[in-house]
């Protein structure tokens, strides 16, 4: 099963910008679906982002559309999110995570339940 391993989270101030990185550990090739999550204390892990691989079929939650940009650099094993003008409502813990299934189509990837291999998490804090 492929591990993920993100990084790039911090502290910013609101309308600040963060860039995660999630670097996996083989290849992740066209077909397959990768996404970026976030969990709120208190909250249920909801699913902010997704790629579709191969195709650049992205998806994102209300919550985050316009400002954030989810991207795979395929060469580099690594997938980002790219935060922009985030407030506080952003800050949570941010995983990344991988669907093992290959050529499932992009509305699979729009679904927490079908991902299966989970990296540690990253901490996002925006103070006001």
């Amino acid at each position: 099963q492929v591990q993920l391993e993100e990084s790039g989270g911090g502290s910013v101030q609101t309308g600040g910008s963060l860039r995660l990185s999630c670097v996996t550990s083989e290849y992740i090739d066209s077909g397959f679906c990768l996404g970026w999550f976030r969990q709120a204390p208190g909250k249920e892990r909801e699913e902010i982002a997704s790629i579709y691989t191969g195709f650049g079929v992205t998806a994102y939650a209300d919550s985050v559309k316009g400002r954030f940009t989810i991207s795979q650099d395929k060469d580099k094993k690594t997938l980002y999110l790219q935060a922009n003008s985030l407030n506080p409502e952003d800050t949570a813990m941010y995983y990344c995570a991988a669907a093992s299934a290959r050529w499932p189509g992009n509305a699979y990837c729009q679904s927490r339940e079908n991902f299966d291999a989970w990296g540690q998490g990253t901490r996002v804090t925006v103070s006001s």
